[in-house]
C-alpha cells in the first residue's frame, strides 16, 4: 500500500475533531496543521524507512519508496 498523504490528512483531521479540536473555519488551523504533519510523516517514512527480507532470493534492507 502506497502512502498517501492526503488520506492521512484526512485520519489527522478525524482524530483532532474526536478530541475537540476546531478544524473548520475561518479561524481554523487545525487542518493546516494536519496538512504539515501528514507531508512531514510521508516524508519521513519516504526517505529514511527500511525493510528486511530475512529470507528467500530477495533477502536485504531496502529503502521503502
Amino acid at each position: 500500500m502506497a502512502l498517501n498523504k492526503d488520506s492521512l490528512k484526512q485520519k489527522i483531521i478525524t482524530n483532532l475533531k474526536a478530541k475537540g479540536f476546531v478544524t473548520e473555519g475561518e479561524h481554523a488551523a487545525a487542518g493546516d496543521m494536519a496538512e504539515a504533519i501528514a507531508a512531514a510523516v510521508v516524508e519521513e517514512i519516504t526517505q529514511n524507512a527500511k525493510v528486511n527480507v530475512s529470507s528467500g532470493i530477495s533477502k536485504g534492507l531496502y529503502s521503502i519508496t
